[in-house]
């Protein structure tokens, strides 16, 4: 069957239709709750957008930043900006109506997006936690080993596998039928939901889906995890407290930001679907989709002292350039 069939008789000879539009029915179809989610998610998606470009464009121009480890930040931070620009403008754009419609090809569009930036996620978490292990390791060869040709290829390799979860899950996805309600019970075009909509046998992409997440989780969670082991004993035969404490804090923030994603992400589709509740599972959604890319720069800078010092210089900078006249406060 096509993904265009809406539905067929046994013989699959009548009551043919094309397939043009879905609907997402959104957070809330509430319409006094509707102005005041616009204004939260769009100061949300404000942040979101300040704080990832921001610090993208901080790491860039600042020289003392451009090591192994502001590298994968602000590959990072890029990576959060498209992710949160897949799902959260529709959403937006959503609260102005009941339902907002979204094109069939618009919502292939969203879900292939959708899993190739949570899939290379993953791996760049996992590529940012080796970098971790060799820096607290192995400090003396940390430049020799995280070479930039290495760093590069880490994230073209997160990259990749992100488009091959892309191109196997939504290949798969195009070859379901849909002669069901249209209405997505989301406010994006996530897999759980519209699987929930298809009246073709789902088993197949429910095993892939489990599959390439299952992949996904356990290949990049066993490198975060083998790498904070060595870490953590790392840490410990440090003799110092203070020494200890300031090893520990240049991981904390990527392990605040490793335990959200995974946590969530993980809830959502690592499960039967017969444990899929559309209802829960797309509040849950808000967090990876929409907290995390705000959270992540927002972690990263205010636990970061270079990163504190390097925005207050530049802010220095800027305001002696645009308020010449400005004395310096001592």
């Amino acid at each position: 069957m096509s993904l265009l069939q809406t539905c067929s008789d046994p013989m699959g000879a009548s009551n043919i239709s094309l397939l043009s539009d879905f609907f997402l029915e959104g957070l809330t179809d509430d319409p006094n709750l509707q102005p005041i989610l616009f204004v939260l998610f769009l100061f949300i998606y404000a942040v979101t957008m300040m704080g990832n470009l921001g610090l993208l464009v901080l790491i860039v121009v600042s020289p003392r930043l451009h090591t192994p480890m502001y590298f994968f930040l602000s590959s990072l931070s890029f990576l959060d900006f498209c992710y949160s620009s897949v799902t959260v403008p529709k959403m937006l754009m959503g609260f102005f109506s009941g339902y907002q419609a979204i094109s069939f090809s618009g919502c292939m569009a969203q879900t292939s997006c959708f899993v190739l930036f949570a899939a290379t996620e993953f791996f760049l978490l996992a590529s940012m936690a080796y970098d971790r292990y060799v820096a607290i390791c192995n400090p003396l060869l940390y430049h020799i080993i995280m070479s930039p040709r290495l760093c590069i290829q880490l994230v073209a390799a997160s990259y990749t596998v992100g488009l091959i979860n892309m191109v196997v899950i939504s290949t798969a996805i195009l070859h379901l039928s849909f002669c069901h309600s249209h209405v997505i019970t989301h406010y994006f075009c996530d897999i759980p939901p519209l699987l929930k909509l298809s009246c073709s046998d789902t088993r197949v992409l429910q095993f892939i889906l489990f599959i390439c997440s299952s992949f996904n989780v356990a290949v990049s969670l066993t490198i975060v995890l083998v790498s904070y082991i060595c870490v953590f004993f790392a840490i410990i035969r440090i003799p110092s407290t203070q020494g200890k404490h300031k090893t520990f804090s240049t991981c904390a923030s990527h392990l605040t930001a490793v335990s959200l994603f995974y946590g969530t992400t993980v809830f959502v589709y690592l499960r039967p679907s017969s444990k899929y509740s559309l209802a829960r599972d797309r509040l849950i959604s808000v967090f990876y989709t929409v907290v995390i890319p705000m959270l992540n720069p927002l972690i990263y800078s205010l636990r970061n002292k270079d990163v504190k010092e390097t925005f207050w210089n530049a802010f220095e900078k800027a305001s002696r350039f645009l308020f010449p006249s400005m004395p310096r406060v001592p």
